[in-house]
């Protein structure tokens, strides 16, 4: 890891807030277009369209059902030393095609190894885990905020 400080995320939701430290120093395209996203107010007023208990929570699809992306695609970004581990990490959702990661992103109710090295993590999160939990389809981000480490 590199001496800069890793940007939080900061989301409002409908439950509460959740923040998650981006990786900006391990996942630089990745955390890059979620700032981009974050910054243009992409997520805000979108909905959690996926919960599946144990597993993941999955939200930024602009027509709200897991379909939609955003105007550009990134490359799969993967490092042996993100890995989805215990519940909290933050990762983008994708297509079958390794390389069509866009706008949507889970965050992990549970373990899941199984899916190392094929989805980009790139954050964790830090406080509202509690507020993950809580989360249930239709659920809305209000709005999606870069911080100061």
């Amino acid at each position: 890891m590199s001496d800069q400080k890793n940007r939080i995320a900061v989301i409002e939701t409908d439950k509460g807030t959740i923040k998650f430290e981006l990786y900006e120093d391990m996942a630089p395209i990745t955390t890059g277009n979620f700032i981009e996203l974050a910054d243009r107010k992409f997520y805000d007023g979108l909905n959690f369209h996926r919960v599946e208990p144990g597993f993941v929570i999955q939200g930024g699809c602009p027509r709200g059902n897991g379909t939609g992306s955003s105007d550009k695609k990134i490359p799969l970004e993967v490092t042996p030393n993100l890995k989805h581990g215990e519940a909290g990490a933050v990762a983008m959702a994708r297509s079958t095609d390794p390389n069509s990661a866009s706008c949507q992103f889970y965050i992990t109710l549970g373990p899941a190894a199984f899916l190392d090295g094929n989805y980009a993590v790139f954050g964790r999160v830090t406080e509202g885990l509690d507020v993950v939990k809580q989360i249930r389809v239709g659920d809305r981000i209000s709005s999606v905020a870069i911080a100061s480490a």
